[in-house]
């Protein structure tokens, strides 16, 4: 079921923003707000006539300063939140009007918090706030417009409150910014980590499939060279053998790849299960291996099932390889909610890797930790070898 969370939209984070940061210059917006504060300042001038200095080329270029450095925002925010807090400075120090000056100022600083430098835009926003009340309440008699009278602190008290949620809005969508980059990064690792998961589940599912098959039919192959001379007819039984394992082989390892070319299909066949433990007995005879078996496996999710058949072939294939015996024994014992799987061949061990040293022994203690089970392998006290698997009826599967 889906987790219920925020909307998308704000999850995600503002596609606004991600399309400014593709931009190498965000020119439509700067322009927009530039437009913006050059007509809306001449507007502020015609209401505040009287009480402020006009509009002048002098007033209009500082403006056109403060609207045009925002081009610089995603490259310098620093610098930016600096430069249109300083250039509204001197625009105020001067005694022109109030008006949506002050924009330029709050999307410079609000780039500069949702950029990480939180402490740079405070500064800025700080400094413009102290130095608005230096000039309205102890400047102003030097400074123009003349005649004019200190300001009312309740202004100051309105302009703190626009520094504040300038501040506020920008933490607040820096948190979530944050919050977007770490579930993306969450996101990005979980399926690097699905896909390495099935990259292991396929490199197992083929070297247990191949190892089997392989010593089968190198088996068989010395057989049908060994006799082709003196028994062609048991050679040629061995050639059929070959036949069959290659066959069945490939069967196998085709349904294994078609997981990789349509991996939401449904598989053609059915997976191998306990079920077909009576194929691994022929096959282990048809390469000279006597298999005696010993219990009935429980009824078994299709996971464990899975992994209890190729555990077992695997665990036979490395008798076939690597022991000197002729004989194993397979004991299958269900103790409360596990299943025991017991594989023991007399010895003695033969070759570097006996008992199965390799790919094939980690392979198999994959697929038990996968489910939860354990796997204990080594030589027994009085000879040969023993696999003991340990695995849980209800078995633990990964979230996919």
């Amino acid at each position: 079921m889906p987790a219920v969370g925020p909307p998308h939209w704000w999850r995600s984070g503002p596609p606004w923003w991600r399309q400014e940061e593709r931009a190498r210059w965000p020119w439509r917006s700067t322009a927009l707000v530039t437009a913006f504060v050059l007509i809306g300042s001449n507007y502020a001038a015609k209401g505040q006539a009287g009480e402020r200095v006009d509009l002048d080329l002098f007033a209009r270029v500082l403006l056109l300063v403060a609207g045009l450095l925002l081009l610089w925002r995603h490259r310098h925010p620093v610098a930016v939140a600096f430069g249109t807090a300083g250039a509204v400075m001197v625009y105020l120090g001067a005694g022109y009007p109030y008006g949506p000056v002050f924009l330029t100022v709050a999307i410079s600083c609000f780039s500069a918090i949702v950029a990480g430098h939180r402490r740079a835009a405070w500064s800025a926003l700080g400094a413009l706030w102290a130095g608005h009340v230096l000039v309205a309440h102890w400047f102003y008699q030097w400074l123009p417009p003349s005649g004019d009278s200190a300001a009312a602190w309740g202004q100051e008290g309105a302009i703190a409150a626009w520094v504040l949620a300038v501040v506020a809005l920008s933490e607040l969508v820096r948190t979530r910014r944050e919050q977007w980059a770490k579930e993306q990064a969450e996101r990005a690792q979980a399926a690097r980590r699905r896909a390495d998961e099935e990259r292991l589940r396929i490199a197992r599912e083929l070297h247990d499939v191949l190892a089997h098959s392989i010593s089968v039919i190198n088996v068989q192959a010395g057989v049908g060279l060994a006799l082709l001379d003196s028994d062609p007819e048991q050679a040629r039984t061995a050639l059929t053998t070959i036949k069959a394992q290659s066959k069945e082989a490939l069967g196998e390892v085709r349904q294994v790849l078609d997981t990789l070319r349509a991996p939401g299909d449904a598989p053609r066949a059915p997976a191998p299960g306990l079920d077909r433990l009576p194929e691994l007995v022929d096959q282990a005879a048809q390469a000279g291996l006597t298999v005696d078996v010993h219990g009935s496996p429980p009824p078994l999710p299709p996971g464990t099932d899975l992994a209890a058949f190729r555990i077992v072939q695997e665990a036979l294939t490395n008798v076939v390889r690597h022991s000197g015996s002729r004989h194993a024994r397979v004991h299958l014992d269900r103790e409360g909610g596990t299943l025991r799987i017991r594989v023991d061949d007399d010895g003695p061990a033969t070759g570097a890797d006996a008992g199965g040293s390799g790919n094939g022994l980690a392979g198999m203690r994959e697929r038990a930790a996968a489910l939860g089970g354990t796997i204990e392998a080594g030589p027994r006290a009085d000879g040969g070898f023993r696999v003991l698997t340990v695995l849980p009826l209800t078995a633990k599967e990964d979230d996919r």
